[in-house]
């Protein structure tokens, strides 16, 4: 019998462009950088120290019951950085190397960002979706020649190329770190801005799809999306501990 692995290795070689992969943070946890809660987290705390305060080992509950309410991404940028260059200035320390980290290959593409850039450039995958800010995959697949179409908010899927007749797609559902506003909390993943859902609910029609380094637990309304998919052209693989 023909097991998985050797199943996906067979449908991706013999249908080149017809899988996509929905990539999440454990993609580049590898590279040591931080998922969206812990950045949350970390603010939260920058602002506890900021009042003189101890969060504790509980930053969210230690905001929750400070300010009786949730901490939100753009709420806590806006406490500890209100212009828009301070912003940025904070937000570049959890996504981009020092000249040591560079050195030591911290918050650079690992090994899982330069096999997906060879997929690319070898025609074997076409469209990735991914709930990561960072730009690993963007360096990966320029290092290999290839400049990719980034999809990061409304405004860019708005008059976008067909997705077949792009070399690469890169469709950042949660936004980019050098973004204004990205998706973090509950309450902002229960949703997605018209756009954005279009183009999620396109790749789910038209393509396969192999998830990897993504638990499906946080990003409600991506996982809704998938779950509610009428249409299954092409299988779908789950990349997980145990295997595929």
């Amino acid at each position: 019998m023909v097991d998985k692995d050797m199943a996906l290795t067979f449908s991706v070689r013999n249908n080149p462009g017809v899988y996509a992969l929905l990539v999440g943070s454990g993609v580049s946890r590898g590279a040591e950088i931080p998922t969206g809660w812990d950045v949350i987290e970390d603010l939260i705390r920058k602002v506890a120290e900021a009042d003189g305060e101890d969060p504790g080992p509980e930053p969210a509950e230690w905001y929750r019951d400070e300010y009786d309410d949730e901490p939100r991404y753009d709420d806590l940028l806006e406490q500890l950085a209100p212009s828009k260059e301070d912003r940025q200035s904070l937000l570049k320390s959890y996504f981009e190397p020092t000249d040591e980290e560079r050195e030591k290959g911290i918050k650079t593409p690992s090994q899982a960002h330069e096999n997906i850039a060879w997929l690319v450039k070898q025609g074997y995958i076409q469209v990735i979706v991914t709930t990561n800010f960072d730009r690993l995959l963007e360096q990966a697949l320029e290092e290999k020649g290839v400049t990719p179409t980034v999809i990061a908010k409304p405004s860019d899927a708005e008059g976008v190329a067909p997705l077949a007749h792009s070399e690469a797609v890169i469709l950042k559902v949660n936004g980019d770190y050098k973004a204004s506003t990205l998706k973090n909390t509950t309450g902002e993943l229960d949703s997605y801005d018209p756009e954005i859902e279009r183009l999620i609910e396109q790749v789910l029609d038209e393509y396969g799809l192999i998830v990897c380094g993504w638990s499906g637990e946080w990003d409600s309304a991506l996982r809704d999306l998938i779950l509610s998919a009428e249409n299954r052209r092409y299988s779908m693989y789950w990349a997980s501990y145990s295997g595929l």
